[in-house]
């Protein structure tokens, strides 16, 4: 048997260190913590948070990602009616628990601008009450 070389070596640490690295860092596509999301009722309402956007915005998308803190954020994007504007543009997050069991409302942002947490609310209270007047 051969004997290692000391250049095979100083390969061989740099390539299992990045191996390491992509593999506790590797992006992920988040499609388990959308569906998550999408399944998961609004409060005080039957209607999931996927049929209740879906239906009452145009132009929707759902995206997933992490934040610099490992927060694992599911966000709403479409064009909703909102205070009397037909297509006001709303982001909508939802911060996911890592092992997927459970979810709080977090940022709402309006044409760019952040609302409150009344205003975000409000709107997620008149998106729940135009899909149970919807329902049969």
């Amino acid at each position: 048997m051969q004997n290692i070389s000391y250049r095979t070596v100083l390969w061989i640490i740099p390539l299992s260190i990045l191996l390491i690295f992509w593999y506790m860092y590797r992006p992920s596509d988040g499609d388990e913590y959308i569906a998550y999301i999408q399944a998961a009722s609004l409060e005080g309402s039957s209607v999931n948070l996927e049929k209740a956007l879906n239906g009452y915005c145009k132009d929707e998308e759902w995206i997933f990602f992490k934040t610099n803190n490992r927060q694992h954020v599911v966000e709403f994007k479409g064009a909703c009616p909102v205070n009397g504007q037909e297509k006001a543009k709303v982001n909508l997050q939802f911060i996911v628990e890592k092992d997927l069991s459970g979810y709080k409302v977090g940022a709402m942002l309006l044409d760019g601008e952040q609302q409150t947490s009344e205003q975000r609310d409000s709107f997620l209270q008149e998106v729940a009450r135009k899909n149970e007047v919807a329902a049969p």
